[in-house]
């Protein structure tokens, strides 16, 4: 029965699937050093990045459920594009909550005046959360078609 299920999942697989999580998980690889920059900045560190002193102000002093969300996104994104790869059913849920926990964290820049002190950080969040929101879709639409096991 195993082996069945197996090879119905292989003949199901495309080429398209499996690069797009391929490039899901470099992009959630790309993320998960951002995240790893950014428990180590401080309003110096933010500074010597370019940063003004209000513009440093305010990133240093970000709730850490920002940080938390963050950390959810990214780190969910990996796992999510992985199980992806592997055709598991695992990874709606998982790229489900990716998204949902960017989604958060782009809310929690609007609110806190992020976007508003640092533009370019809008086009930015807004790339991470259409990707995110790809993903999830994509896993969603290969276990309709039965590509996820």
């Amino acid at each position: 029965m195993q082996t069945t299920q197996t090879l119905n999942l292989q003949s199901r697989a495309t080429p398209w699937l499996l690069a797009t999580a391929s490039l899901g998980a470099a992009w959630n690889v790309f993320g998960i050093v951002q995240f790893a920059k950014s428990l180590v900045r401080n309003r110096e560190s933010l500074m010597a990045g370019g940063m003004t002193a209000a513009q440093a102000e305010l990133v240093a002093a970000l709730p850490f459920w920002m940080t938390l969300a963050f950390a959810v996104g990214v780190f969910g994104g990996l796992a999510g594009s992985v199980l992806l790869g592997l055709r598991r059913r695992a990874a709606r849920p998982v790229l489900a909550v990716s998204l949902l926990a960017y989604a958060l964290l782009f809310a929690g820049d609007a609110m806190h005046g992020v976007f508003a002190a640092l533009p370019s950080q809008l086009a930015i969040l807004s790339l991470v959360v259409l990707i995110a929101a790809a993903l999830s879709v994509i896993a969603e639409r290969s276990f309709r078609q039965g590509g996820l096991a």
